[in-house]
């Protein structure tokens, strides 16, 4: 009855009422309404995140238990939730995640938990510091709910970047995606600066940060460390492989000249719009990374065909070691000079963000890294754990042949390293002294 004719608008403007108890009902309806999709949808196009916005500042917690409800059913697409972050209402959601009432906590984590379904929403609520109250929380024994820890847990797994830095590991079901970066350890509470942010810094002593990004260069670029510096987007790659710009360079014609002066153009027709207002930062992306473009076109053309698992994790090792420098025997470790060529690196790009596809000559945590990378864009499971002293291996789950399943019945799974440095190809089994060796100094 309350979507036909006015009633919705009465509830959005109910909602304003200075009334306490009829804000809560107005809300409690509201919930209900957001259960039905059809309906749900006529709310959203009411701008009900808009008018959530003041019962989610209000003094009286039932009122803010009843909004953070609401926002819970309401927020569960990405247009209602971009609506509630353009509208400034995640800044009082994290803030009810102090509250001293209970039911305004599990609530409010509850509603925290459904925004965090997409990487954008759960970078920014992370930065508004949901994720170190909701840690908060989940330590004490009194305060903690099953809402607060699915909410920490869903913020991490949307936001791998931080989740990788903060514990080390991402399983099979982390899929990385074009934007990920390994920061390298972070202790918990510490704040993990934005890839934009981190791509503007000056180069450092501090370690590489590592960059996965497969999107074309005609979408990748825009605001590249490079861009707000001395250099244009496309100096990146071309510091990097002078000879090979110049030599396409010199095949190039009139129009060719041409074509870039129109693309210059552009850019600077769009570059006012960048350095604006805050809403437009969504034009930033990455450095581009045609090398691991080009991986990723291979692996997908060579490995993803292979029906055999076993075999597709061994080709893949291969191709990932062959990337990164070749094989390296245990004792000839110390002499391979990955440290210079990561500087160097640095130093071409004018930035700490290191595209993975640019390192030639990678040790344990770079090759790691781009195993999984590659491995998810294939679709083969793996893990990726983080280990001490530039230590990192990839873990997979495979059947043991050896030990086949009474009367035809599956054999168990088992869980193997697999070996990107010493032995590329090889699999190790998880816990032998061989795995110890590859994992340990």
């Amino acid at each position: 009855a309350a979507a036909e004719g006015d009633g919705i608008d009465a509830l959005i403007n109910t909602l304003s009422s200075k009334r306490d108890g009829a804000i809560a009902n107005a809300a409690t309806v509201l919930t209900n309404m957001a259960m039905q999709e059809p309906l749900r949808l006529s709310t959203q196009s009411h701008d009900v995140m808009h008018a959530l916005l003041s019962p989610l500042q209000s003094a009286n917690t039932t009122v803010q238990s009843k909004a953070a409800l609401t926002v819970a059913a309401a927020a569960c697409d990405a247009d209602a939730r971009t609506e509630l972050r353009n509208a400034g209402g995640l800044e009082p959601l994290v803030e009810l995640l102090r509250s001293k009432n209970e039911e305004v906590r599990r609530n409010a984590s509850w509603a925290v938990m459904v925004c965090a379904g997409d990487e954008p929403m759960a970078v920014e609520l992370c930065r508004l510091g949901a994720l170190d109250i909701l840690e908060e929380i989940n330590v004490s024994v009194s305060r903690k709910n099953k809402f607060s820890e699915a909410a920490y847990n869903k913020l991490l797994n949307n936001y791998l970047s931080l989740k990788y830095s903060q514990t080390g590991y991402l399983s099979s079901s982390n899929i990385i995606s074009d934007g990920f970066y390994d920061y390298g350890r972070i202790n918990p509470g510490t704040k993990l600066l934005p890839l934009k942010d981190l791509c503007l810094q000056e180069p450092s002593d501090q370690r590489a940060i590592l960059l996965i990004n497969s999107r074309s260069s005609d979408v990748a670029g825009f605001g590249s460390p490079t861009e707000e510096k001395s250099e244009p987007t496309s100096g990146r790659n071309t510091a990097v492989s002078k000879s090979t710009t110049k030599e396409k360079g010199s095949r190039k014609g009139r129009g060719k000249k041409e074509e870039e002066k129109v693309k210059e153009e552009e850019e600077v027709a769009v570059a006012p719009k960048l350095t604006g207002e805050g809403s437009l930062e969504k034009e930033w992306f990455p450095p581009s990374d045609p090398d691991f473009c080009v991986y990723v076109y291979e692996v997908t053309k060579s490995i993803l065909p292979i029906t055999n698992i076993k075999e597709q994790i061994e080709v893949l090792a291969k191709y990932v070691a062959e990337k990164m420098g070749g094989k390296i025997p245990k004792e000839k470790l110390q002499d391979f000079s990955w440290e210079l060529h990561i500087s160097e690196l640095k130093f071409q790009l004018k930035s700490n963000v290191v595209p993975i596809g640019l390192i030639k000559k990678g040790i344990f945590y770079h090759r790691a890294l781009l195993f999984k990378a590659l491995a998810d864009k294939i679709g083969v499971g793996c893990s990726l754990v983080r280990g001490e002293y530039g230590r990192a291996w990839n873990e997979v789950k495979l059947m043991n042949e050896s030990r086949k399943g009474v009367m035809g019945a599956l054999p168990p799974l088992e869980v193997y390293i697999v070996d990107l440095m010493f032995h590329p190809g090889s699999l190790i089994k998880l816990r032998s002294r061989e795995a110890d060796h590859y994992r340990f100094l």
